[in-house]
């Protein structure tokens, strides 16, 4: 359990935590090469720790070096992903390209994760297909094998930025080109796209809605750095914008942060970027926006919508959301309304109308982003706010509890 109190602004400076959706795919593709690799800035989330089961369930030797995480895939050994494991995390599923290209087969459970509405793997297993694998799906288990991948032309009807990765690492055991269409852009892909072109694969593209793959290349281990985490970013700016004070971060590209940061600043923050740094300045007294509608990136993030809206709760005038990538997205605003939030909810669409004062209250984590939410409403709540079900909060926040104590909360973690 997570108790803060609130009612105190918000200073100082933090280094923003690695990429949760960064090093999920890297450390996948960790295992495409016979190899050791170093991946430096690995923030140390419960996501991670699953990815480093399912890599030790593999065969591969893996450890800490402070900061950084060090796999050695030279002894792998399975190519199976046992159903426990598939169930800690949603992107589990990441791993079918990369074992299906060092393997040539693969066999593991459909995953679990947030339960944020349907985020169906068809998308994935279509890609896969087109590639040569042949895929058998009977009693939640899918079984593929493929005597050679081929390159070919992927077109995505959807540009899912987990079956764009599958697609990136399985075309890169494919012989010949891959050309995958309608591909997502987020800058998680293009830090993917660095760690394979450092491992001596051919990737262009990423950042755009085309990607190419040439295929069959003997691949090494090597050294790479993730970028910084743009929705951790987009969770302290926010935290800061709600409370008032004035905050800077470092290690992080202000570019990815662009519609979140054009939202805070038409709410009455002054924000001032670089490459490496944002800083945010609030006086807590915020007002109403432009709508906000969640779309793929370079749009507005759907895992920034949470954090945004509780920065709002307080502001004046009405800001409404809709919810373009997933429909279970508002789980959190029955909780934010036990604290006082007026929020309306219709279908995809929810109005919030800002109020004076929030209470402090006891509420449930109800995902990552919306347990991240609750904890920056009770940064603003009058009394104590108590947020249980943390284990979700940890799945993407390396020290969401301490850096915000850093920063001058009142807050602190009660074991649970």
């Amino acid at each position: 359990m997570i108790a803060v109190e609130g009612g105190r602004p918000l200073r100082g400076e933090l280094t923003v935590q690695g990429a949760k959706n960064s090093v999920l795919p890297i450390l996948a593709a960790s295992i495409m090469c016979r190899d050791v690799s170093v991946i430096e800035n690995c923030p140390r989330l419960e996501d991670v720790d699953a990815s480093v089961a399912i890599l030790r369930h593999l065969g591969c030797r893996v450890r800490w070096l402070e900061e950084d995480l060090e796999v050695d895939s030279s002894c792998l050994s399975r190519w199976d992903i046992p159903d426990d494991l598939m169930r800690r995390m949603r992107s589990s599923v990441i791993f079918l390209g990369a074992i299906l290209a060092r393997c040539a087969q693969a066999e593991l459970s459909f995953p679990g994760g947030c339960e944020l509405g349907p985020r169906p793997i068809d998308l994935h297993l279509t890609a896969l297909r087109t590639l040569g694998v042949r895929i058998d799906e009977c009693g939640g288990q899918i079984r593929c094998r493929c005597r050679n991948l081929r390159g070919t032309e992927i077109v995505l009807s959807l540009p899912s930025v987990g079956a764009t990765e599958n697609a990136m690492l399985a075309a890169c055991g494919a012989g010949g080109v891959t050309v995958i269409s309608n591909a997502a852009r987020e800058p998680e892909i293009v830090d993917l796209q660095s760690f394979l072109r450092k491992m001596g694969a051919s990737v262009r593209g990423a950042g755009t809605s085309t990607v190419i793959v040439e295929g069959g290349r003997s691949l090494h281990g090597c050294r790479h750095r993730c970028i910084g985490d743009r929705i951790a970013a987009a969770t302290y700016l926010s935290a800061v914008a709600a409370t008032g004070g004035e905050i800077t971060l470092k290690g992080v590209d202000y570019r990815y942060l662009s519609t979140v940061t054009t939202a805070l600043a038409q709410a009455g923050c002054r924000i001032n970027s670089s490459e490496q740094h944002i800083h945010l300045r609030s006086n807590g007294q915020l007002r109403g926006i432009c709508p906000i509608r969640t779309s793929p990136y370079p749009g507005f993030p759907t895992d920034a919508q949470a954090v945004v809206m509780a920065a709002l709760l307080r502001s004046r005038g009405t800001t409404v959301f809709v919810e373009n990538i997933f429909q279970n997205r508002y789980r959190h605003v029955a909780e934010l309304q036990r604290m006082g939030a007026n929020i309306r909810l219709e279908g995809r669409v929810a109005v919030l109308c800002g109020v004076p004062r929030l209470c402090g209250a006891t509420v449930r984590c109800t995902d990552l982003r919306g347990g991240a939410a609750l904890v920056l409403a009770g940064l603003q709540a009058d009394g104590i706010t108590q947020v249980e079900e943390i284990h979700h909060i940890k799945r993407g926040y390396s020290d969401l509890t301490g850096d915000l104590a850093r920063l001058g909360a009142r807050i602190q973690e009660i074991g649970e």
